[in-house]
């Protein structure tokens, strides 16, 4: 592995389009941006993580085996692009990279990229009328069949394998897997999940949210929540939300898919039905001095949420969610996935 001598001063911040082999706008400055641990401004702050989202979803990269990877080994520029080539599974067809320049310059996508949002805006909706009222007022719905069952099925096995467990050894559920960090699995890239995220059907769904289909995938991670035990209580995370609280909250809409059948029992996700209509009374009402998250812990209940293998459920990050302990026989398998606009709302002050 060739690496950056860290020595004799900060390392040159990159040029916005300066680039190598890839060819990939803001690559190379966010390379040596991460090397040189140099500060984004403040006024810099929201295009600087629009401007990641954008290229570790083009590219592929889950941010954290990324940044491991960056700081951990300090490749130079070639080192880490053969690095990404590698995640990749080979070399990025053409058109994805000049839509992802697209995105970074402001530039019109290319034509056969335009066709193919096209066909994604003109196909039948997979919302209706009633699920698009009860996300205008509880925040959250439940696509059903967002992948096909056996694309669950196939999903479900990847999260066995990676965890080094097996369905059928319930004796084995009680540990925690090679990759786990509380219930989420370190497992960013996989055929099966990378399948999973070019779903038309989920691509639909949040475009029907979203107003727009120049939309791109989340690089997340995969989930396991096993069945409670006095060796192995509930591993968290509890209440929480992913976004900054400063009101007020732009839209941004999360997702989770269940790769195995989930009673709301069963660890199941849950959330705060509404909440993106009266976030801003509710921290009104925090006392002085308290912080927002930890009041929310001590007085918010969440309601969980239960679906079918295959099932997805999105919500808007405004409302309060988490997932539950598991007081059912079986674990809960899921995946993490969100479409974003490249122009996504953004806080940089965090609350």
């Amino acid at each position: 592995m060739r690496q950056v001598d860290g020595e004799g001063g900060m390392m040159a911040l990159a040029e916005q389009r300066e680039g190598g082999k890839l060819g990939v706008f803001a690559l190379k400055r966010l390379w040596s941006r991460w090397l040189g641990d140099q500060a984004v401004a403040a006024e810099h702050a929201a295009d600087e993580w629009r401007t990641t989202q954008i290229v570790f979803s083009g590219l592929g990269l889950g941010l954290e085996p990324t940044m491991r990877h960056v700081l951990g080994q300090r490749p130079d520029f070639a080192a880490f692009e053969d690095w990404i080539i590698a995640n990749n599974g080979g070399p990025f067809a053409p058109e994805r990279i000049a839509r992802l320049n697209a995105a970074l310059s402001g530039a019109a996508v290319p034509p056969a990229t335009a066709a193919r949002l096209h066909a994604i805006e003109a196909a039948p909706p997979v919302l209706d009328a009633d699920d698009l009222a009860h996300w205008e007022h509880q925040g959250w719905v439940r696509l059903r069949g967002a992948i096909s069952p056996q694309a669950a099925q196939a999903s479900a096995e990847v999260v066995w394998r990676t965890q080094g467990m097996s369905p059928d050894d319930p004796a084995g559920w009680g540990r925690f897997g090679p990759h786990q960090q509380c219930v989420f699995v370190q497992m960013f890239r996989h055929p099966v999940l990378d399948a999973n995220r070019h779903s038309a059907r989920i691509h639909k769904a949040f475009a029907q949210l979203w107003g727009t289909a120049d939309l791109w995938p989340s690089i997340d991670r995969i989930g396991f929540n096993p069945p409670e035990s006095s060796g192995l209580p509930f591993p968290g995370p509890g209440i929480h939300w992913d976004v900054s609280l400063v009101q007020p909250i732009p839209l941004g809409i999360q997702g989770v898919i269940y790769l195995t059948d989930t009673d709301p029992d069963q660890g199941a996700f849950a959330l705060v039905p509404g909440m993106q209509r009266t976030i801003g009374d509710w921290l009104q009402t925090v006392p002085a001095g308290r912080e927002p998250r930890q009041h929310a812990v001590d007085t918010l209940t969440m309601t969980p949420i239960g679906g079918l293998a295959g099932d997805m459920v999105l919500w808007h990050h405004a409302l309060a969610h988490g997932p539950t302990p598991n007081r059912g026989s079986r674990p809960r398998l899921v995946q993490y996935l969100k479409f974003f606009p490249a122009d996504f709302g953004i806080c940089p002050k965090w609350l």
